[in-house]
């Protein structure tokens, strides 16, 4: 028998009428300037399903936007979110599109910061504000942000995931949920940490010099 939370039961606190359609695109959108930081330009935003036929009406586009803008789903800041993003100087777009077979409540975020980086970062919301990030910058994977949660890109070659483990391990950091994706034997992969504890900045400094980690990030988990 599946046990459920209180969050599972009564929802989440948040502005809007759907927890699907507003509180999960408001922590989609957070992840995704999470992940990227707050230097953004402009964001396209590839709504897929139910959202690119609803996401006028229920808010979604104004949950998104408040999202990247860092805004919690109960952030009051949220329905003028469109105006607050301009005077920030952030350029958004919404483009109904066909992901593929993707949950019907899909976004692809399409983000260009200040320094002409670009990042795309796809998610759906799957339900009671509860979302899932299923692909960064092409790399295919899975978490949900609801636990402190460490994203590495790096190399797939032996050991590299006990170097990190070690080094969490020495901080009493435990680890809840671990997944390793990658493309291709010793090619490009991707790993992701959710933990029982915030990731202390010493740990991460650690991390960080590790022989082939080119990129380590750690998520709060997002309210």
């Amino acid at each position: 028998m599946k046990s459920y939370s209180v969050f599972d039961i009564l929802g989440p606190v948040m502005i809007g009428p759907s927890s699907s359609h507003t509180a999960g695109a408001a922590r989609l959108g957070k992840v995704a300037r999470l992940i990227v930081g707050d230097n953004i330009k402009r964001v396209t935003f590839y709504l897929h399903g139910s959202f690119a036929k609803t996401y006028r009406g229920h808010g979604t586009d104004k949950a998104l936007v408040g999202g990247i803008l860092g805004f919690d789903t109960d952030d009051p800041r949220i329905r003028n979110s469109f105006d607050i993003a301009k005077k920030e100087g952030i350029e958004f777009e919404f483009v109904e599109t066909d992901l593929g077979d993707v949950h019907p409540n899909t976004v692809k975020m399409k983000i260009e910061m200040n320094d002409d980086n670009l990042h795309e970062i796809m998610g759906s919301s799957i339900g009671g504000g509860t979302i899932v990030i299923t692909e960064i910058d092409g790399l295919r994977l899975e978490f949900t942000g609801n636990y402190p949660t460490l994203i590495t890109k790096h190399k797939d070659r032996p050991g590299i995931i006990a170097e990190v483990t070690n080094i969490l391990k020495d901080y009493n950091v435990n680890i809840a949920f671990m997944k390793v994706f990658r493309q291709n034997r010793g090619e490009l992969a991707s790993m992701i940490l959710e933990t029982d504890e915030i990731i202390p900045k010493e740990a991460l400094e650690r991390i960080k010099p590790i022989r082939d980690i080119y990129v380590v990030k750690v998520l709060d988990s997002i309210k």
